[in-house]
C-alpha cells in the first residue's frame, strides 16, 4: 500500500487564511505565504504555519518556540498565550507572526478546510461510529453506492481508498481509523479531484473526543451499537455515549440524516443505546432519522430472515419499499449491519432495486468472520475476525454456535495498554460459548503478555472451563476445556494441527491486521496467512 504522499499544494495567503477565522494578529501577516500547515514542531521550518494544539497528553504551546526556530512562518496559538510566546521567540532571533485564537482546533478545521479549497463542498459525507460494524458498513455502503453509480471513497480501518479518474484503485496505508483534520482534507482534496462521489468515513470515539473532525459536517451520520471498548480512555459507558453522540450533534449538517442501530447488541453487555440516540436526537430537532432494527417498530427491519453457513437471507423492509437479499455475510450481527447499510441507502435516495443489488454483490469484508479456504480440505472450519471486544467476541462466537459445529474452538487475547477491565469479561465468554479455549498473545505492546494473559484466564475460570493441555483436549472430541500458549504462531498451530473433522476455529482479536505489537517493536503477523500456512503443513 502506498502512502499518502507530501502536500504539493501551491502556497496560500496567510491573511486569506485567517479571514474566516475569528483571530488577533500579534504581528502583521501581510504578505505572508504558507505552504503547509502543522500542529508537529518537528515538521514545522519555513513556509509553514504552526497550530498550537491543547491537546489532552502534550501542550502543543510548549512547542511553538521550537517550531519558530525551526523557521515557520507563522504560529497559530490560543487566546492569552501570544505574548509570552512571541518574547520568546523574538528572543530566539525568529520573526514567526503570531496570531491567537480562542480555539486552536476549531481555527485548525477551518483552515485545514480553506488551505485545500473546501474540498467536502463537492463531496457527498457518510460518517459511521459505533463499537462494532462500522468497517463491514462502510464496505456494504462502497458496494451500494457503486451499484448506484458513484465514486465512493473509503476512510477506514483497513485503509483509505479510492478510484483515480484512470480508474485505478488508490490505496493508503491506514494510520488511524480517524486521521487528524489536516490529513482528512489533503484525503478529501485527492479524492475530489480524482471524482470521487462519496466518501464513507469510520468515526472513532478518540477522534471525536479529541476535536479531530473540527469544521467536518457530515450528510449522513450512522451509529452501529455502543458496547465496552476504550474506557481506559474515556473512563466509563457515559463518557463513550457521549462521545459517539457528537458525530451527531457536532458534525451532521443541517438537514442532514441520521441512521441508527436501535435494540440491544446480541450480548448481554450492551444495552439500549441507538433507542437512547433516537429519542435525544429527536427532542433536539433533528428531523431526518431512520432507525433500523430486527422488529417491527423500526422503519428499516426485518420479518422474515434466516442463517447459515452460506450467508443470510432476508426480506428487507424500508420506508422506499421491501426487497428479498441474499448477502454472503454471516450472522445475525452481520444483518444489523446490513439494515443498517440499508437505512444509510434510504437516506441517500437510493431506490431498493439499486440497494438490494449493492448490498448483495458484496462477498466479504477482510478480517470480519473471514474463512480461510484452505481448511475445508479436512473438513475443519477456519475463521479470522477482529472481535476484540466483549460483544463483538459473543456475537461472532455465537453465530459460530448457532451453525451447529462440532466443537467451537476459539483462540484469542487482548491488547496490552488498552482497557484491562474488558479482559475477564472476554474470558468468561470465550469460555461460556466455546468448548476449547486458548488464550494467547495479542498486540501486548508494553505490557507483559502473560499478565494480560492471566487476567483473561480468571473469566475463563469463572465460565467452569478447567484448564488442561491444548493438545490433549483437541485430540479427545466431547473433553472441553481451556490452555495458555503465549506464542500465538503456536496456538493456531495446535488447534489446526489437532483440529477434528467437523470443528469451527475461530481466530479472534487481529482479523486484517498484519502486524504484532510487543515492547521489542513491531513485526509482521497475519493470522490469516498464518493459519494457511499451518493447513497447508497438517494437511499433507
Amino acid at each position: 500500500m502506498a502512502s499518502l504522499p507530501a502536500d504539493r499544494t501551491p502556497p496560500r495567503f496567510l491573511a486569506v487564511l485567517l479571514s474566516s477565522v475569528p483571530h488577533r494578529a500579534l504581528d502583521s501577516t501581510a504578505g505572508i505565504t504558507i505552504q503547509a500547515i502543522t500542529a508537529d514542531s518537528r515538521t514545522a521550518g519555513p513556509g509553514t504555519l504552526f497550530v498550537a494544539l491543547a491537546g489532552l497528553r502534550i501542550n502543543g504551546h510548549l512547542f511553538a518556540e521550537q517550531a519558530a526556530v525551526a523557521g515557520c512562518n507563522a504560529l497559530l496559538v490560543e487566546r492569552g498565550q501570544g505574548q509570552e510566546i512571541r518574547r520568546r521567540a523574538r528572543q530566539a532571533g525568529t520573526t514567526a507572526a503570531v496570531i491567537e485564537v480562542d480555539d486552536t482546533a476549531a481555527a485548525l478545521g477551518q483552515l485545514a478546510a480553506a488551505f485545500y479549497h473546501h474540498p467536502a463542498e463537492r463531496l457527498v459525507l457518510i460518517g459511521i461510529t459505533g463499537t462494532n460494524g462500522k468497517t463491514t458498513c462502510s464496505y456494504l455502503v462502497e458496494s451500494m453506492v457503486t451499484a448506484a453509480g458513484g465514486r465512493p471513497g473509503v476512510i477506514g480501518t483497513v485503509n483509505y481508498r479510492f478510484l483515480d479518474r484512470a480508474g485505478s484503485l488508490v490505496v493508503l496505508d491506514a494510520s488511524h481509523t480517524t486521521p487528524d483534520v489536516l490529513t482528512l482534507q489533503a484525503l478529501f482534496r485527492r479524492m475530489a479531484d480524482a471524482g470521487v462521489s462519496h466518501v464513507v468515513m469510520e468515526v472513532s470515539s478518540h477522534a471525536l473526543a479529541q476535536g479531530r473532525l473540527a469544521g467536518i459536517e457530515f450528510d449522513v451520520a450512522v451509529f452501529t451499537n455502543l458496547s465496552r471498548d476504550h474506557l481506559d480512555f474515556h473512563g466509563d459507558m457515559e463518557q463513550y455515549y457521549e462521545s459517539k453522540k457528537k458525530l451527531f450533534t457536532d458534525h451532521l449538517k443541517s438537514g442532514g440524516a441520521a441512521v441508527i442501530v436501535g435494540g440491544d447488541g446480541a450480548g448481554q453487555h450492551t444495552s439500549g443505546w441507538g433507542d437512547r440516540l433516537a429519542g435525544e436526537l429527536s427532542r433536539i430537532g433533528v428531523e431526518k432519522i431512520f432507525t433500523c432494527g430486527l422488529p417491527r417498530r423500526y422503519a428499516i427491519h426485518s420479518p422474515h430472515f434466516s442463517f447459515g453457513l452460506q450467508g443470510v437471507e432476508a426480506e428487507i423492509v424500508t420506508p422506499a419499499g421491501s426487497f428479498t437479499l441474499h448477502s454472503s455475510l454471516v450472522g445475525s450481527f452481520n444483518l444489523k449491519n446490513i439494515l443498517a447499510a440499508s437505512g444509510i441507502g434510504c437516506a441517500l435516495g437510493l431506490a431498493t432495486g439499486t440497494l438490494g443489488a449493492g448490498l448483495a454483490s458484496l462477498a466479504g469484508v477482510p478480517g470480519r468472520l473471514e474463512p480461510v479456504a484452505a481448511g475445508n480440505g479436512r473438513g475443519l472450519a477456519v475463521f479470522v475476525d477482529y472481535a476484540h471486544t466483549p460483544d463483538a467476541l459473543e456475537n461472532v462466537l455465537a453465530t459460530l454456535r448457532d451453525l451447529g459445529p462440532r466443537r467451537l474452538v476459539c483462540i484469542f487475547g487482548c491488547g496490552g495498554d488498552r482497557d484491562p477491565g474488558k479482559r475477564p469479561l472476554m474470558g468468561e465468554i470465550a469460555g461460556r460459548l466455546s468448548d476449547v479455549v486458548i488464550l494467547t498473545s495479542d498486540n501486548p505492546r508494553s505490557e507483559d503478555p502473560e499478565a494480560i494473559l492471566a487476567a483473561i484466564e480468571t473469566g475463563v475460570r469463572h465460565s467452569g472451563l478447567k484448564r488442561m493441555r491444548a493438545e490433549v483436549l483437541l485430540r479427545r472430541p466431547g473433553w472441553k476445556g481451556y490452555d495458555c500458549i503465549l506464542s500465538r504462531r503456536q496456538a493456531i498451530g495446535m488447534a489446526i494441527r489437532y483440529g477434528q473433522p467437523g470443528d469451527a476455529l475461530l481466530i479472534a482479536g487481529k482479523g486484517h491486521e498484519t502486524y504484532q505489537i510487543t515492547r521489542s517493536g513491531t513485526r509482521h503477523f497475519d493470522d490469516r496467512a498464518e493459519a494457511a500456512q499451518q493447513l497447508a503443513v497438517w494437511n499433507r
